[in-house]
């Protein structure tokens, strides 16, 4: 799914807003394994936006690509096990 498509309530859509990510294909942020994500990464630590974003992505359980500047295994150490 797209970061387009997606549905989002109004306090996910003030991240979206700022989000620098909005400008940049999704193929950026969801590289094809082994890629490097350092780009995707170094933007998202550019991003007004980040936060909100990160925060998004734990919460819906965002299992794919780079959300609020960490990688897929990086989000995973963060949620509850």
């Amino acid at each position: 799914m797209s970061m387009n498509t997606i549905a989002v309530g109004a306090a996910a859509a003030a991240w979206y807003e700022l989000a620098l990510c909005a400008e940049t294909g999704p193929d950026f942020f969801f590289p094809e394994p082994g890629t490097s994500l350092r780009d995707a990464k170094r933007l998202c630590g550019a991003c007004e936006g980040r936060a909100g974003c990160l925060e998004y992505a734990l919460a819906n359980d965002e299992r794919f690509g780079v959300w609020g500047g960490l990688s897929e295994r990086e989000r995973s150490a963060l949620r509850p096990r």
